[in-house]
Formats: structure tokens, sequence, C-alpha cells
């Protein structure tokens, strides 16, 4: 199996390029994006030394359907998905923060109610809670979104006093961020899950919201399983998940948090591949269909190819 991890395109029209953690975005003539979801992985800021193979493809498929699943909520940047790692879509002026949205007690929120705080972003946690136990509503702790280094928590209150967002458009964002999340909650009950936790990122075009990036993938969400949840709870049992955390927690548990002076520990193909498995396997879970691996052996040319056939119907 071959990972896409290293590759740079030149495309007809491009005039910009930015290399994000596990995303490559071309800019077309200033008016679209292609973003091209590689299989590098990233966990704690840190972009991990091997790709993962047809994570990318998850990523971007995944991605895809929930944002024509949502459509109806909120108007999203995808114009079209060209190949199986690739979306196209509008270029929009993205918002500098990150909605994160949370129904339950777990992750970074749970680090830091065991550390003994009981406020994260400025929003409240009641005493004598439990990790992941589920909020009375889901609460809303938004980030900053970095360029560099690592994402932010921030509250509500300091994104309003430092202007990063006006009162009216946060208060849309907000709205939007918990429809969105009850949509997904919805659909992940359908198919046996329970939506943790999630994060949407917004942008403006013609002075219109849109929804922008992945929504509701195991890189921006947190799943469990909802058969035998209440079990766990009750048995004070780890909660049986879906999601990125358990790359954070083989990280944890071989001391890398990404602080300085800690080293990934060796990504063997037995980790490389089982982390595979598990990103097929929450495809197949929340979308209800097998997972269809695309052939890999030659993906760079394959998606320069797919790319160019598309750009070619487009009037650039």
């Amino acid at each position: 199996m071959k990972a896409l991890k290293e590759v740079r395109f030149n495309f007809k029209g491009q005039n910009s390029y930015y290399k994000g953690k596990v995303r490559d975005v071309y800019s077309i003539n200033d008016d679209l994006l292609i973003m091209i979801v590689s299989d590098r992985i990233s966990a704690f800021d840190v972009v991990l030394p091997r790709a993962i193979p047809f994570k990318g493809q998850v990523l971007n498929q995944l991605a895809s359907n929930f944002l024509d699943e949502t459509a109806d909520i909120v108007p999203n940047w995808k114009i079209a998905t060209p190949d199986p790692n690739v979306t196209v879509g509008y270029k929009c002026d993205p918002f500098k923060v990150e909605m994160v949205i949370r129904g339950y007690l777990t992750g970074h929120a749970w680090r830091e109610y065991r550390a003994g705080r009981r406020k994260i972003c400025g929003v409240s946690m009641p005493e004598g809670m439990v990790e992941n136990q589920k909020f009375e509503e889901p609460i809303i702790t938004p980030t900053t979104k970095a360029a560099h280094g690592h994402d932010e928590d921030i509250t509500r209150e300091e994104i309003l006093a430092r202007g990063i967002v006006s009162e009216k458009d946060y208060l849309e964002l907000e709205e939007y961020t918990r429809q969105l999340f009850r949509r997904g909650t919805e659909y992940a009950a359908k198919r046996g899950l329970i939506l943790v936790d999630t994060k949407y990122e917004f942008g403006k075009k013609d002075d219109a919201i849109y929804l922008i990036d992945e929504i509701h993938t195991p890189d921006s969400s947190r799943y469990f399983y909802l058969d035998g949840y209440e079990e766990r709870q009750l048995a004070k049992e780890p909660q049986k998940q879906l999601s990125k955390e358990f790359v954070r927690q083989w990280l944890i548990e071989n001391g890398f948090q990404g602080k300085d002076g800690q080293s990934v520990p060796e990504m063997t193909d037995e980790v490389v591949n089982s982390i595979t498995d598990r990103y097929i396997e929450l495809y197949e879970n929340i979308s209800g269909e097998l997972f269809d691996k695309v052939d890999s052996l030659a993906i760079d040319s394959r998606i320069e190819k797919n790319v160019n056939s598309f750009l070619a119907k487009m009037v650039l």
C-alpha cells in the first residue's frame, strides 16, 4: 500500500499553494480552492513521521458526504470531489477561530477537569462529573486558528473584545454550530454511534457565512459506540470509541505529547496498518457503506489527472 505523504502539483490558473498539517491547498485564480487530503497524520499539532494509507480517502469522502447532508443548514464551500482524495470548492475568507462543540466530558476537556479546572473557554463545568459523562447541554469551547504551532483555547468574550469576529457573525457561528452538531448527533445515532465532540470552521464569501474544511470525520470529531455506553459508564470502564483519540493515547502511553524534548515513538508497520484499519472501521460505521480502496500505487498521477480533467471543464 502506498501512502500520499509529500507531493506538489502545478495546476492551470494556480496562483498560490499552502501546505497544512495534513492537507495541501491550491488557489486557482483567487476564486477556487483545490484541497488535496494527504495521508499525513498529526497529533498534538505535530505531523507524525509516517503517513497512513487510505486515511486521506476516508477523510475526504466522509467530509464530502457530510457537507452534502448539511447544506440545508448552512451553505458550504464544496463544488465537487473530482478524486477520492480531492475536494474543489469556493475560496472563502476564513474566520480565525475554530468552533469546538462538546457533548461529553472527554479528551482535552476531561484533562482540564481532572487537573481541577471547572471552566474551559469561559464555560463552567459542573462539579462531580466523571470522564465521558454527557453534559446536560452541549458546550461550545472555541479555539484560535493558529497559522503555526498550537491552537489555543479562547473565550467568547475574548473573541469579541479582540475583534476576531464581530458579535453578529459570532452569534450566527454559534447557532450554525449547534444545528450542525444536532444533525451530526442524529445521523450518528442511526448508525449506533454517539457524536461526542467535533469542530467546525467557517468563512465568508460575498458577505455570507460558509461552512469550510472537513466536518464529522475522525480527525475533526470523536465518536463512541452507543451500544454499551451506559454499562461502561456504570462500571467505570473506558468507552469504546472511533476517533483519532486512540492515536493520541498511543502517543501518551509512549511518552509523547508534543512537548519540547519529547520524541515521537517508532511507528512500525504494525502500528501504521492498525491506524489504517481504525480509519476504515469508522468510515464503514458512520457511512453504513463498505470502504472501496481506490488503487493507490499511482496515487500522485491519478490525482493530477483527475484534477486537470475537472479544471479543463471549468471556465478559468
